[in-house]
């Protein structure tokens, strides 16, 4: 009786030995999917953020749009003076944009 006692306390050591180790396994598990939650939830809320100024932005570059678009309206249906001076300012745009890019591709090659 001695023997299966001392046999069966031999079987508890190892079951707790191996209930700890699988005990302190599944604890680092935890913490590594802890510390994953985290971070995406971090990662989350700054894209949020992100997008939150994002939506503001676009919202600010449509009133501008919608001004512009306005004002150009209102110009084309004026008379024939503004008419001459929207072509002539037209031109002068696409005069200066091949200027730029003619500049920009010299400087760099």
């Amino acid at each position: 009786m001695a023997d299966w006692s001392r046999g069966h306390g031999a079987v508890d050591d190892m079951l707790d030995a191996e209930n700890k180790l699988l005990a302190d396994s599944l604890a680092s598990k935890v913490s590594r999917l802890k510390s994953l939650a985290y971070d995406i939830d971090k990662d989350a809320e700054e894209q949020n953020s992100y997008l939150d100024g994002m939506g503001s932005n676009f919202l600010s570059a449509t009133g501008l749009l919608t001004g512009s678009v306005k004002r150009f309206s209102t110009m084309v249906r004026s008379g024939r003076e503004n008419r001459k001076i929207l072509c002539y300012v037209s031109v002068g745009l696409v005069v200066v944009f091949f200027l730029l890019y003619h500049m920009v591709s010299r400087i760099q090659a």
